[in-house]
């Protein structure tokens, strides 16, 4: 298939009629994605294994039944309409379950990262109202010390009763009538880091399973026999639904690994549960390249389709699997609030531009313009917009922050705060951020966070964090340190800092690089100027 074929005959409406029930009566998640497959007992969606080779497979029909028990258990727990619940473990089933029985109470779901620490975790949790926490003994103990309004249920601890979680679940029926939410209740709060103050809950409606429709089945190219397996975690807004939930709404199989990435064992994964369909970071497939085309010669592969999104490709990456795997990695682009708008299709014969996020998804609207709202040349730089008007649009805003909702709209835009060009055949290129975001191996990291975590060090009496480049993670976190009078930037304390920023906030946050100046650059209002350390840094790197 051509783009021009795909883009010409797409229709939203077409679309909305492939969905179980009437959008415009009623639209819940949980039904698309898991109840409406549970008829057929033999459907697979999930099999599981863990880094010690445990395993277990799980049906469209056993994943109800139990999403339906702890759907009844959250009810009895008080949970209701509206109420926030959080995931905090690993790529556990029971993780999964949370979400969907979150969903079918029509309770919206709070995704966290296992990487987090007290603080991370504190501010997630009270910004969000969550009522309760879903999560495991190791994670619980990271806030046993911090004032935490919400409840604590442990996947392998026990409850007040004395009972497992399991246990306590299976007290419950495994009938349920799910809530018959519209497209535009609320879902999920994912929250997001900006480069300045703290990171903010963008509230997804229900809607946005709708709108990754197109990319779920052209940018990814889900087919209805596809063995998917996508090993972004579930703590993020591309693990949690791309690689996760969206993809159960067409009824496929997909693989869930808990264990960390390893190259061998990644391999013997796809070989083993005949992945058809993959999807990752641009620092696995990075690191699969550098494990040399040896490794490949060892397994028998079944991919068909292969996926990236977080950052830009190389050309030498995107080479070497072609040359090795007989497919190009397809790149895509999109950002929490968007959802996936750029890409390139696994489902058309496009070519690949090594490089270039690809082209605009079908159904959505979106421009490159400049700072005064103007579409740009092609080849110039503009931020990416997305048309708040148009169907797909699935963001309800910032949870609790009209104030920085309204900052991201003009008229009908929505600005991504990403700058991206355009070339003569419509390929889009990603330019840089428009603010001071840190992309590393995938993570989106603001520095307000992590600043904020260094001035909290004795030694430290100013700190200012950009993105360093660097060939593997994209760019890594570097730290400029301001030190209080008494203290001598040592590398030693260099490495201190760095220490006490991973324990408290995540393993992806910390700087891993901290150079300590006299002074840090400044606007006459007192504001960092980030942009001359990022210049500054470059000069000293070239």
């Amino acid at each position: 298939m051509k783009y021009e074929e795909l883009m010409s005959n797409f229709s939203w409406d077409k679309v909305v009629k492939s969905f179980d029930w009437n959008v415009e009566e009623r639209f819940n998640m949980a039904h698309e994605c898991c109840d409406k497959w549970a008829d057929d007992p033999k459907r697979v969606a999930f099999y599981w294994e863990d880094e010690a080779g445990s395993t277990d497979v799980w049906t469209y029909k056993r994943l109800k039944e139990e999403s339906n028990r702890l759907a009844n258990a959250f009810t009895a727990l008080g949970i209701r309409k509206g109420d926030r619940v959080g995931g905090l473990s690993g790529k556990d089933m029971e993780l999964i379950l949370t979400v969907l029985a979150t969903w079918k109470i029509g309770a919206i779901y709070v995704p966290m990262f296992t990487a987090f620490g007290p603080e991370a975790l504190k501010y997630r949790l009270q910004d969000s109202g969550c009522k309760i926490l879903v999560t495991n003994q190791e994670q619980a103990k990271k806030i046993e010390n911090e004032e935490i309004n919400s409840e604590l249920l442990l996947i392998d601890g026990v409850t007040k009763e004395g009972l497992t979680f399991w246990e306590f679940v299976g007290l419950f029926s495994n009938e349920h009538e799910t809530e018959p939410t519209s497209i535009n209740d609320p879902s999920v709060i994912q929250y997001t880091s900006g480069s300045t103050g703290l990171p903010k809950g963008a509230v997804w409606s229900h809607k946005i399973l709708i709108s990754s429709y197109p990319y779920l089945r052209y940018a990814i190219g889900i087919s209805d026999d596809d063995m998917f397996f996508g090993g972004a975690d579930l703590g993020w807004a591309f693990g949690l639904m791309n690689c996760t939930l969206c993809p159960l709404n067409f009824g496929i199989s997909i693989l869930v690994y808990k264990g960390p990435f390893n190259v061998e064992k990644y391999y013997h994964l796809l070989e083993k549960y005949k992945v058809t369909n993959f999807a990752y970071a641009p620092t696995a497939y990075r690191m699969m390249m550098a494990s040399g085309s040896d490794l490949v010669k060892q397994h028998n592969f079944h991919i068909k389709k292969l996926t990236s999104a977080g950052e830009p490709l190389n050309a030498e990456v995107v080479r070497f699997f072609k040359d090795h795997f007989g497919r190009e990695i397809y790149d895509h682009y999109g950002s929490t609030e968007t959802g996936m708008i750029v890409n390139n299709y696994n489902v058309t014969d496009m070519a690949v531009k090594p490089g270039s996020m690809g082209l605009p998804s079908p159904g959505f609207t979106i421009a490159l313009l400049d700072e005064d709202g103007n579409p740009v040349k092609d080849g110039d730089a503009g931020q990416i917009v997305v048309d708040t008007t148009a169907f797909p649009y699935f963001f309800l805003g910032y949870w609790q922050d009209s104030e920085k909702t309204a900052e991201k709209i003009k008229g009908k835009w929505f600005y991504s705060g990403d700058l991206a060009s355009k070339d003569d055949d419509g390929y889009f290129w990603f330019q840089g951020r428009a603010d001071d975001i840190i992309s590393s191996a995938g993570y989106r990291i603001g520095p307000f966070e992590v600043e904020s975590s260094l001035i909290e060090h004795p030694a430290v009496a100013e700190a200012a964090v950009i993105g360093k480049p660097d060939p593997t993670k994209g760019e890594i976190v570097k730290a400029y340190v301001v030190l209080k009078p008494g203290f001598e930037g040592t590398d030693t304390l260099g490495a201190e800092l760095s220490a006490f920023v991973k324990n408290k906030l995540s393993k992806h946050q910390y700087p891993r690089e901290v150079e300590f100046v006299e002074e840090l650059p400044k606007t006459p209002s007192g504001k960092i100027q980030r942009f001359i350390l990022k210049q500054a840094n470059m000069q000293t790197t070239n």
